[in-house]
């Protein structure tokens, strides 16, 4: 049996993932309106990517209220701030700069998650949901460059 300190803190787990779920909906719903909004070809060049990563951050957002729920947790219904993009760099500027915050709220829900084994799934879903979300920034990143 852990030690108290490294059992699962239910109340700081639900408050830390009640912040990560507004920006993971947020995300979901700027691929959705960055893909389907910009013109021009380089925007039809990555658009379908961006609904398929759309889709993953809807995904996600599942996991986190299935966690949530079942921490005795209320999933929050607030959305981040979502932003129409100007054109193609402006959209994946937002999508970098939105995604990273969302990934560091993501690492900040690890921090009450203990050490049996629940808090260990727990840590290891959103390990999982950090790598792919970093993949998608590396991406974007390099379709950004101008080099």
């Amino acid at each position: 049996m852990p030690d108290e300190e490294e059992l699962l803190d239910e109340k700081g787990a639900v408050d830390a993932l009640n912040k990560a779920l507004a920006l993971q909906y947020r995300s979901a719903l700027q691929y959705s309106l960055t893909s389907s909004s910009l013109t021009g070809i380089p925007a039809q060049a990555i658009g379908g990517l961006l609904i398929e990563y759309g889709d993953r951050e809807l995904a996600d957002a599942r996991l986190l209220i299935e966690k949530l729920v079942s921490f005795g947790g209320k999933p929050t219904t607030e959305v981040a701030e979502l932003r129409n993009p100007k054109d193609v760099d402006d959209g994946l500027d937002r999508l970098i700069e939105t995604e990273a915050e969302t990934i560091e709220a993501l690492q900040a829900s690890i921090e009450p998650t203990g050490r049996e084994g629940r808090s260990e799934a727990l840590e290891h879903m959103l390990e999982h949901m950090i790598m792919r979300k970093q993949r998608q920034v590396d991406l974007l990143a390099r379709a950004r460059s101008d080099a």
